[in-house]
């Protein structure tokens, strides 16, 4: 069986001493692509690095919602990682209101984050390229934001079982990463049956989001097959034709080899 990891932040500084090792144990397994979604420009220009470092590693070029006041933000050359041969998406981008400074005027922050969201699926649907859409807290924003613009498609990374962004199935496929292991998950479990197996892909978010039995632990590529397991149970449907297809999903959408 083969997977793909699409979103796995191997940019961080918790794989800098063992990324060999760690590309090899998901390899191992069956894990063949993963891709770096590069969304601080502290770290974008590693990302690059590992993507025309490994083979099967790509990377996405973005903004998370938590860093678009970062200093470096504004006066990076993003369009020339976007021209690079390995980057196959905008992001991580989008809306988040759950780390929302409280100190500062709220209207004014949630305004600001619309207007780099917009400025990015912009930028996505005139490099003709998916969006990686991170969205906590903000599922009516964004969704009203998405439909805005038709054109526009990708994946909403680490669905949040918010069922009106069901609504965007006919052009957004569905990350689904650790969270489904977990025994407090059962939003995400009642919904999962809603989301057609061919809009579904497989992440980790790794470092974060360490499924179950490893949760407390730095998470890792090598465990997508644990949450597909998970997703195969919940579903109902054999484990190599869920590989197969979820695999299928992510080489369509980031057009992989």
């Amino acid at each position: 069986m083969q997977f793909i990891d699409t979103h796995c932040h191997l940019d961080d500084e918790r794989y800098t001493h063992d990324i060999d090792k760690v590309l090899e144990n998901a390899s191992k397994l069956g894990v063949t692509h993963c891709i770096i979604p590069a969304a601080n420009p502290n770290t974008l220009e590693r990302a690059k690095m590992l993507a025309n470092t490994y083979n099967g590693v790509y990377f996405a070029c973005g903004l998370h919602p938590c860093d678009i006041e970062h200093e470096n933000a504004t006066s990076m050359d993003y369009l020339a990682f976007l021209n690079d041969k390995k980057c196959v998406a905008i992001g991580e981008c989008g809306l988040d209101y759950y780390h929302l400074d409280s100190s500062k005027d709220i209207v004014a922050q949630k305004q600001r984050q619309k207007e780099v969201f917009i400025a990015q699926i912009e930028r996505a649907i005139n490099a003709k390229l998916p969006l990686i859409v991170h969205i906590r807290e903000a599922s009516q924003d964004a969704y009203e934001i998405l439909t805005s613009f038709p054109q526009a498609y990708g994946v909403l990374h680490c669905y949040n079982a918010d069922q009106i962004l069901l609504k965007l199935s006919d052009r957004f496929y569905y990350g689904i990463g650790g969270v489904a292991t977990f025994k407090n998950a059962r939003r995400l479990i009642e919904v999962l049956p809603r989301i057609p197996i061919s809009r579904i892909v497989f992440e980790t978010d790794a470092p974060y989001l360490t499924p179950h039995p490893h949760r407390g632990t730095r998470n890792s590529p090598e465990y997508i097959p644990l949450i597909a397991h998970r997703v195969a149970e919940v579903l109902g449907v054999d484990l190599g034709h869920l590989a197969e297809t979820t695999t299928q999903n992510a080489k369509k959408l980031f057009c992989l080899g």
